[in-house]
């Protein structure tokens, strides 16, 4: 047997995502929009898809958007795997976009292409695709039919075991948009024998709010009091 619906979570902000540096496998806790964001996405997930299992990302900011999931839930086991890390990017980690194209321009700008940037150290697209998308199966295989399986994990990975998941080549393709923090995949089990194994049902999906306000965070429509004498 195997889960009909598989959802793929990304995890809410940090202190890197708000200030667009890469993270990697670099283990950032959740920023206090981040802890906002958690509560509001998952119950928001919840009303819609809710765990027969939880399987997470052993990163801090994955498991705790993993376990925010889990409280709404009321009970549900989170099972950690390390296959669903994060994209590993080697010496990039912690950098920005702009400090990276300072000390390594021509990697950058094949990695802005599509490309590997493996003189950086960087896991190749193919590997990431690879370590998650054989982890999904698992996880799904143990399943029944009429039970969900959510995967908290992160922007790259997640992108790209999407991709795995729908037969296409991760290192060449590039059709699937990034998520939003706390933002999700829906994925169904196509029938037996079908092609693909599984069929993408909704993408980037999340609580509703607005981009501007769901990443300024519960304070967005807070005008500055006045001053104190």
């Amino acid at each position: 047997m195997t889960a009909s619906t598989v959802v793929l979570l990304r995890h809410a902000r940090t202190a890197y995502n708000a200030s667009l540096r890469l993270q990697g496998q670099i283990d950032i806790p959740l920023d206090d929009v981040g802890r906002w964001q958690a509560q509001e996405g998952t119950a928001a997930l919840a009303s819609s898809h809710r765990a027969t299992r939880i399987v997470s990302s052993d990163l801090e900011r994955a498991a705790d958007t993993a376990a925010a999931y889990a409280q709404v839930l009321g009970g549900v086991a989170v099972k950690t795997d390390v296959r669903v890390r994060e994209r590993s990017f080697g010496e990039w980690e912690g950098m920005t976009g702009e400090e990276i194209a300072e000390r390594w321009p021509e990697e950058y700008a094949a990695w802005r292409r599509g490309e590997d940037p493996v003189r950086a150290g960087a896991e190749t697209k193919a590997a990431v695709a690879a370590r998650v998308a054989e982890a999904v199966r698992e996880h799904a295989a143990e399943l029944g039919s009429d039970e969900t399986l959510v995967v908290v994990s992160h922007g790259a990975a997640i992108s790209l075991a999407v991709t795995a998941l729908l037969g296409l080549d991760p290192a060449g393709w590039r059709g699937i948009a990034g998520m939003h923090n706390v933002h999700w995949s829906h994925l169904h089990r196509s029938g037996p024998g079908a092609v693909p194994e599984w069929r993408l049902v909704a993408h980037n999906v999340g609580a509703g709010y607005p981009l501007d306000q769901w990443q300024a965070g519960p304070d967005w429509n807070l005008e500055p009091g006045p001053k104190s004498a």
